[in-house]
């Protein structure tokens, strides 16, 4: 491994593999049998019923696929539901006194052994010495009911990472949290307040996704929480999880080897700084005398019985599990230098940071750790191995790490059709929407080429060649529709008035003022000039293709912004009219196509080229055929022609000299 890391950085030849989020969280919990009196199904949804506050938290915490509840109030009424029904996770409700539960517990299990039992009990000390002395052999967890519906989320997620961690951590290197706590009472306040931690965590890095169905999908690649109520339970989990977990928390005090040892989580503690220095661990207790032994061993701890036990725990992931913002420290002084808070602050900040700090970083394998926290799994694969003693100094290692993360988010944005979002976007989105509509035929066939360069990735094994569609930008048929309406322009468009009335009313229209502040963003990052291409609904079709129908436009690149915007903006409405002349109706009507049927989107495009002085020189244009008519020997139909020419490529399709070639052949020409 560390062979091939090293090669890397030499060679710097990336290859990042795409993250199969959508192979993520494959197994739910869609229906819950609920096996309570109904008084005490009343306690549970207090005013409301269980589902509608399942359903409230899920939607609070962006989450989808909340669980269906089906509420029985007896053994008889559990196995007609159990044997009528797929049920995924059986919770019991244990009253003070009844013994049922367990018995009913055994017999659901025998039937079911596939099937999770979950007791849910009012927390008291009467009920802690009823569980002491029961067999819960069947029962896979207990929980203390502390008055609010984050349980039975807390529930529904542990069971959940329980069935998913082992594939999801293999797929994609999704990351763990241990906890360490055989207390009911503390791992049922925990286990809510952790779940909500990583589920505001992923609301943060979802904004790493190009679009929203990314974005939803990031959420599963969220840490995996582990529950572990023993000593040998404990180093189970971290010996098979330890190259994923972004840390430990563990109490003191609990079984190993079938008997209470009152310094279990410190002997665990122990192994785990032999194994893993770097790697956070906090201890909590409620003896306070504990915090002597933490800082001998230099973990952090918290006091069971604090006030603040909530907030604590909080401040501790956050920081040191590499949630939110990264934060660059001086080593020395522990104060904050600068705060980053996405993939993108970090790359534009690496030169910013004193050297004191980045070594104190990069020494201490934290951006792998910020990396994966925030579900960008191959980066810090990438980063996990590497030292500051891999590299020749400080300024190597921090070109090094530029370049890949350079390189993972030109990478990222190839083959995808990404939301265009004001804030963030930036030379490395290729290819974007601006709005919600359909980006027509032209822009489709674009975007499939776009995704055929991404998977043939031998395309990059040319030194000093990048093969790739121009920065894309695709105005979609949304803005069309509320250009059209916002100006009320369809009845003088559908007249028969002349093209250039109609020319001159669109171009005196007005252009939305939320695309407007779309193009301004555009226009920042974008540094050539730009191609004004229509992409209609009806453009590229098979059978009635609209090809030379429509116009397009060509704009210089200028330093003044105002000057570029107006070109702009008149460019997109001129192509916008292009639809209603006389040239498009009467084709629509030879094709049997109705004319307020028809869509514009528009494809902004830069065009590819260089400057010489004054003058901007595109580099060159072609024509490829998929089959070659005219083939010369030894070339076969089947081997396609190509014809390019410099400049625009209007030689071409006037039918006038170029060169022609079939790519199989590139030699013969």
């Amino acid at each position: 491994m560390k062979e091939k890391k090293l090669n890397l950085i030499n060679t710097r030849k990336f290859q990042f593999p795409d993250i199969n989020f959508d192979k993520l969280m494959q197994k739910r919990i869609h229906k819950v049998l609920l096996i309570c009196s109904n008084y005490d199904a009343f306690m549970l949804e207090e005013d409301g019923r269980i589902d509608e506050q399942i359903f409230n938290e899920y939607v609070a915490l962006n989450l989808r696929y909340p669980p269906q509840f089906i509420h029985v109030s007896s053994a008889s009424q559990a196995f007609n539901a159990l044997r009528k029904q797929d049920i995924d996770l059986v919770i019991e409700m244990l009253s003070v006194g009844e013994l049922a539960p367990f018995e009913l517990a055994k017999r659901i299990k025998k039937r079911h052994p596939q099937i999770p039992i979950v007791v849910l009990t009012p927390f008291s000390r009467e009920v802690t010495k009823t569980l002491e002395k029961e067999d819960l052999s069947s029962i896979d967890y207990v929980f203390c009911w502390l008055g609010n519906a984050d349980i039975l989320l807390a529930i529904i997620k542990l069971i959940e990472d329980k069935m998913n961690v082992s594939y999801d951590v293999k797929q994609v290197g999704v990351q763990t949290i241990l906890l360490v706590e055989d207390s009911v009472r503390f791992y049922s306040s925990y286990l809510p307040n952790i779940y909500k931690i990583i589920f505001k965590q992923s609301q943060k890095f979802m904004a790493e996704g190009l679009n929203e169905h990314q974005k939803m999908l990031r959420l599963r690649g969220r840490p995996k929480i582990l529950l572990a109520r023993n000593y040998e339970e404990a180093r189970h989990l971290y010996n098979k999880y330890k190259r994923n977990l972004l840390g430990v928390i563990s109490d003191v005090s609990y079984k190993r080897r079938g008997k209470r040892d009152k310094a279990a989580g410190i002997r665990l503690f122990k192994r785990i700084k032999e194994d893993a220095p770097y790697l956070p661990l906090l201890l909590q207790s409620s003896d306070a005398d504990n915090y002597k032994i933490a800082k001998e061993i230099k973990v952090g701890f918290i006091h069971k019985n604090s006030k603040n036990l909530a907030r604590e725990l909080r401040n501790f992931i956050n920081e040191y599990f590499a949630f939110g913002d990264f934060v660059f420290r001086n080593p020395e002084t522990g104060e904050e230098v600068l705060r980053v808070p996405d993939l993108k602050s970090l790359q534009q900040n690496l030169y910013n940071i004193p050297d004191i700090s980045f070594e104190y970083h990069i020494s201490r394998n934290h951006f792998s750790k910020w990396l994966n926290a925030r579900a960008l799994f191959p980066l810090a694969e990438l980063f996990k191995y590497l030292s500051k003693e891999d590299f020749k100094d400080l300024d190597h290692a921090r070109n090094f790490l530029h370049d890949a993360i350079s390189y993972f988010r030109l990478n990222k944005g190839r083959g995808v059709i990404a939301k265009f979002y004001r804030a963030t976007y930036d030379e490395y989105l290729n290819f974007t929407r601006i709005g919600n509509g359909s980006i027509g035929g032209k822009a489709r066939g674009l975007a499939f080429l776009d995704s055929l360069i991404k998977k043939n990735q031998g395309l990059d094994e040319f030194d000093n060649v990048v093969i790739s569609i121009p920065r894309t930008v695709v105005l979609t048929s949304q803005v069309f529709d509320e250009f059209i309406e916002q100006n009320n322009l369809l009845p003088f468009a559908l007249s028969d008035s002349e093209d250039e009335e109609i020319l001159q009313k669109f171009i005196a229209a007005k252009m939305p003022d939320r695309t407007v502040r779309d193009l301004k963003a555009f226009l920042k990052v974008t540094h050539s000039p730009i191609a004004i291409r229509s992409s209609s609904l009806l453009e590229d079709s098979h059978y009635q293709p609209f090809a030379g129908v429509y116009s397009t436009y060509m704009i210089p690149n200028t330093d003044n912004q105002e000057q570029m915007m107006k070109m702009l903006t008149d460019g997109i409405k001129a192509v916008y009219a292009s639809v209603y002349y006389k040239s498009s109706k009467s084709y629509m009507r030879v094709t049997s196509n109705v004319i307020d049927e028809e869509k514009m989107s528009i494809i902004l495009q830069e065009v590819c080229g260089s400057k010489y002085g004054d003058k901007y020189y595109p580099t060159l244009s072609g024509v490829v055929r998929s089959v070659n008519f005219y083939p010369i020997e030894p070339e076969k139909p089947e081997d396609g022609v190509a014809n390019i020419c410099l400049g625009l490529g209007k030689q071409i399709v006037e039918g006038g000299r170029t060169l022609r070639f079939s790519p199989k052949y590139p030699k013969k020409i």
